[in-house]
């Protein structure tokens, strides 16, 4: 019986999209999908940013 079809944990989706086959892909399409992903880049860098900051507020608020 296969195990991961009664998994409560999704795929991880950094994995699934390493694993996808870019041949049947165009010039286009590979441009469109960097650009995707360079805006999905910047969208965690911004958040990850935040999560410092707050985390450096809480820090100071506590004095840790």
């Amino acid at each position: 019986m296969d195990d991961d079809l009664f998994s409560s944990r999704p795929e991880d989706p950094l994995a699934s999209l390493a694993r996808q086959d870019l041949d049947p892909l165009s010039q286009h399409e590979l441009d469109e999908r960097i650009a995707a992903l360079e805006a999905e880049i910047a969208r965690v860098r911004a958040h990850s940013e935040a999560v410092a900051k707050h985390r450096s507020a809480a820090d100071a608020l506590f004095k840790r």
